[in-house]
């Protein structure tokens, strides 16, 4: 591939001229890094005399195998005295560079009126470069009469830009052929136009080639694209409405607040409160003050709280099980009178600031009150070792909620701590805590308060699925998230989420088998020890319809991988022909590649597509 840059003009000074061939061109093709070629090589052509050539060619070589060959013609006459050479000259070439100097106004103005014309009519959308090279002589900024007639030896910027507009020309103006001017800005914009000329040639090659191929007689098949896989939509969170409607059910209660008063106030949970404050840690002997080492949630929890466990205690229920609540004593009355607000505020997620001092206003009335409830708040959700940074609560508010239950909540997985139900799996034990199982998982909340055998027991066996699958089975109540190691892990999963009738822990796995097998390549598909085959009927007959209707697509579009698979005559008629009237690549498409590659065999012609 080659490129044709035709320059035309003189860039030196008509009066100063000297015979040197060192002009624009021939300092760009010496210096350029892109031209390879060194000095005796480049000058290959004269014609005419040596005094005053009609035209210079160069020759070298660009970008590392392109051609370039530069025509040079200094003087215009070539227009007048051989119209066929100058006139196959601009019509063969690629790039075209006008140069002129900006002292000789004189030429400037004769090549303009003349010559620009003339190119004007034979261009054929081939870029133009206008280089004013060398830097005025007479331009002295000052407007007196004498200046200004001295000045119009010169070539202006503005002439030079307006005959730019003729042409629809790039115009440049060189002060010196030093490095900077020559490398980087003539040789930018020069460059540029002509990547963009090999560019152009490459589509033109690629369009003759492919009409070329139209003529061989049989056409090569057209490889229509796979049908769209179908597109699952994951089930939104309800984790935070799942854990404050707990608040409301008043199922699993395990401890029940009094005002000083002894008169019941509210009901909750253990698990929750200490999930998000370490004041009620320490309140329940979760964790010792040696462990919290913080004074102010110690003081804290001594002037709130207190624990009464005196078996005459006036509230206590006569008809409770062997494991009542536990009865906690609020020695503030202004707090007791706001605890349900601030329960609610916990379970809701301990974020919403400003409709909990709401709450608290329509209760108490004086400012001053309201703002040491706030503090207290504030002091039961401290964090040990830290300054309590809540400070004002509009600004709080502003801030993305801290989802306290979805990061606080792991720390109690698989953990004896508050734990009231123990799982046997496999020969091991687990245990859990029936609040948030209740809260999470509707079949679970119906086992723990209904007439069943696990209402009452503490110790509950499992059959039917792996420790490690019920163990990220919890992890999702808890947590709201889980990450299977593989695609037989995730099928497990979704097994247990759909014996426990927990739908979006479903959608989560079947995102997670879909992706990760959207990702394998097709060469691990082929080695794969997966089979696909079994995956898709047990997704059928765990009512995961979602997942078998995407996996028989994937198989379709799969076709030649799994149809070499031992399994795939596992498929049902039903199965098979789904699969077979959705293959791909098609039937049709085979027979006629098959009978493009015999034609072209036959031809012993090489093909353009394979």
């Amino acid at each position: 591939m080659s490129i044709h840059i035709v320059a035309l003009g003189n860039e030196g000074d008509a009066f100063h001229q000297d015979n040197r061939p060192s002009g624009l061109i021939r300092t760009y093709l010496g210096r350029s890094p892109l031209v390879s070629g060194d000095e005796s090589s480049l000058l290959l052509n004269a014609t005419s005399t040596v005094a005053r050539p009609v035209f210079t060619e160069y020759q070298a070589s660009a970008f590392g195998n392109v051609k370039l060959v530069v025509h040079d013609c200094p003087v215009w006459d070539i227009f007048d005295s051989d119209w066929y050479t100058s006139r196959n000259l601009i019509g063969s070439a690629d790039i075209i560079v006008i140069k002129y100097n900006v002292n000789d106004k004189f030429s400037f103005h004769e090549v303009k009126d003349n010559y620009i014309p003339v190119i004007k009519r034979a261009l054929n959308s081939v870029p133009v470069i206008i280089a004013a090279v060398g830097t005025r002589q007479n331009e002295l900024p000052c407007t007196c009469p004498l200046c200004t007639s001295d000045r119009g030896s010169c070539v202006s910027t503005t002439e030079g830009i307006q005959l730019a507009k003729e042409l629809g020309a790039t115009y440049l103006e060189l002060h010196s052929l030093d490095d900077f001017y020559i490398g980087k800005y003539f040789g930018g914009v020069l460059e540029y136009f002509m990547i963009q000329a090999l560019n152009q040639k490459t589509s033109e090659k690629m369009k003759k080639r492919k009409m070329s191929n139209s003529f061989h007689g049989i056409r090569p098949p057209q490889l229509e694209q796979p049908e769209k896989m179908p597109v699952l939509k994951a089930e939104a969170s309800h984790y935070n409405s799942d854990l404050n409607n707990l608040l409301f059910c008043c199922q699993c209660v395990d401890v029940v607040f009094y005002n000083p008063d002894l008169k019941k106030v509210a009901e909750a949970h253990k698990i929750v409160l200490c999930a998000v404050s370490h004041v009620f840690m320490l309140l329940f002997n979760v964790k010792s003050p040696a462990d919290i080492q913080d004074s102010s949630i110690i003081r804290t929890t001594q002037d709130l709280f207190a624990i009464n466990r005196d078996p005459a205690f006036p509230g206590a229920s006569q008809d409770s099980p062997g494991n009542p609540p536990l009865r906690v004593v609020v020695k503030d009355a202004l707090f007791c009178s706001c605890l349900s607000d601030i329960l609610r505020f916990i379970y809701s997620g301990a974020f919403q600031w400003e409709e909990l001092e709401d709450d608290i206003r329509k209760k108490v009335k004086d400012s001053g009150d309201v703002s040491s409830v706030i503090e207290k708040v504030k002091c039961i959700l401290k964090t040990p070792g830290k300054i309590n940074c809540l400070r004002n609560c509009k600004t709080y508010q502003a801030r993305k909620p801290l989802w306290f239950y979805n990061t606080s909540l792991k720390f109690f997985l698989n953990k004896p701590m508050l734990a009231d139900v123990v799982f046997e799996i496999q020969g091991t034990t687990v245990p859990a805590h029936r609040a948030i199982l209740v809260a999470r998982c509707e079949v679970m909340a119906a086992m723990f308060n209904g007439n069943y055998m696990e209402a009452k027991s503490v110790l509950i066996p499992v059959y039917g699925v792996s420790k490690e699958t019920f163990l990220s089975f919890l992890e999702y109540l808890y947590t709201d998230s889980c990450c299977p190691a593989g695609i037989f892990q995730a099928m497990c999963l979704l097994i247990c989420a759909e014996m426990y009738q927990v739908s979006r822990l479903q959608h989560i796995c079947e995102l997670f088998i879909i992706t990760q097998l959207q990702s394998m390549p097709s060469r691990e598909l082929a080695s794969m020890n997966l089979d696909i085959v079994d995956l898709l009927k047990k997704a059928k007959f765990h009512h995961s319809d979602c997942l078998s209707t995407w996996l028989l697509h994937f198989i379709a579009t799969n076709y030649l991988i799994f149809s070499q698979k031992p399994e795939f005559q596992d498929l049902s008629v039903e199965e098979r022909s789904f699969v077979e009237k959705h293959r791909w690549p098609s039937n049709m498409y085979l027979k006629q590649l098959a009978e493009y590659r015999k034609y072209i065999h036959s031809r012993k012609c090489r093909c353009l597509v394979m």
